[in-house]
């Protein structure tokens, strides 16, 4: 049996890839498969109407924000949200939590100001900063809620009177928040709602009327609500199967549920990694990520030894990403507790087997 804890795209649920698979050999009956009806069709107008439904029951969006569904990731929305809202001549706040906070300042440099107000670099980002000023004349503030690579986690949103846009890629879906206090939210699809190819935007009404400027059509906000996400051809298959995803998520009693699940597995493997005497967690426990848990063993020399174990024992994904080293284990919506579990026995058998190696060599030593 194979566990999936990779980071991205991820594990979905057996059901979903049941129902995907029935539709893209005949979907809804009509004899057609989901890859190849068009999107101007009323079967997936249907379609695309329920998937912001589901996103607004299942988030409690109000009617004062627009939901979209884009295409282009994440990474689309580091220069599109400057490029809307960051003209010339002002500056925009953010927060440096890790390697996709750079990317999209790096990205803001390009339309204007950037000002850090800032950074977890002096300690790799294994910290979420606590104490900084937002500029109140700033054009908005920008957070990443959870970092995938470093495995820390942001629980409370910043106090301030700008615009606050958040990146919940990796964390959508998998906690409650309060909307009402963002401005703008955005998250690539291939973590807690679907497969890659589907950016979720959901956007104040309010904010979208602060554009001061025009601009490609493929980058304006203003042009995707007023065509209900279908300026052009979207990403169909990604928001039917995100659609078939936020149904098993509400069936299952929704966020509230969902979070309570995620704090048992993250809370499961914590204490495993704290109590094993071969493993250490990276984050600061204050700010662990219970969406991407990063460790590494004490002995450099184990971390291959370990994850050849882990592999043969069916575990998938867990290897950390190249620029941090270690072991990085996603515990997305769709994963069960029993994967946590299993891997929490993989690591506790490979402690005895790694002990019980040391004592017989000391043993043989001494002799």
């Amino acid at each position: 049996m194979k566990h999936n804890f990779g980071a991205g795209p991820c594990i979905l649920p057996a059901v979903v890839l049941d129902q995907a698979a029935d539709a893209v050999r005949n979907f809804n009956g009509i004899g057609l498969s989901v890859l190849e009806i068009s999107h101007r069709t009323p079967e997936f107008e249907a379609v695309i109407n329920e998937t912001q439904d589901l996103v607004r029951e299942l988030l409690g969006v109000s009617a004062d924000y627009s939901v979209l569904f884009l295409q282009g990731g994440a990474s689309t929305q580091f220069s599109m949200l400057a490029m809307n809202f960051l003209q010339q001549g002002k500056k925009a706040a953010y927060l440096d939590t890790g390697f996709f906070s750079l990317k999209a300042i790096k990205e803001a440099l390009f339309y204007g100001e950037v000002e850090i107000v800032a950074s977890s670099k002096d300690k790799n980002y294994y910290y979420v900063p606590k104490a900084y000023q937002i500029p109140a004349d700033a054009a908005y503030f920008h957070y990443c809620s959870n970092n995938t690579i470093e495995g820390t986690e942001m629980f409370s949103v910043p106090n301030t009177n700008v615009p606050v846009i958040c990146d919940m890629s990796s964390d959508i879906f998998s906690r409650k928040i309060e909307v009402g206090d963002f401005d703008l939210i955005y998250a690539g699809a291939q973590k807690n709602m679907g497969p890659a190819g589907m950016t979720l935007v959901v956007i104040k009404n309010s904010l979208l009327e602060k554009i001061e400027t025009d601009m490609a059509s493929m980058s304006d906000y203003r042009i995707f609500r007023d065509n209900n996400s279908m300026f052009n051809t979207p990403p169909v298959f990604s928001i039917y199967v995100a659609m078939l995803n936020l149904r098993w998520l509400k069936e299952k009693g929704g966020v509230p549920q969902q979070e309570i699940e995620n704090i048992a597995k993250a809370e499961l493997l914590y204490n495993e990694i704290d109590r094993n005497s071969l493993f250490y967690g990276l984050a600061d426990p204050a700010d662990r990520s219970r969406m991407n848990v990063t460790f590494k063993a004490k002995d450099l020399d184990l971390e291959s030894k370990f994850l050849d174990f882990a592999t043969a024992q069916g575990m998938v994904g867990i290897k950390g990403y190249p620029s941090a080293g270690g072991f990085r284990v996603s515990l997305y919506n769709a994963l069960p507790l029993s994967s946590v579990e299993a891997l929490v026995k993989c690591m506790q058998d490979f402690e005895v087997e790694h002990l019980n190696k040391k004592v017989s060599f000391e043993n043989k030593a001494t002799v």
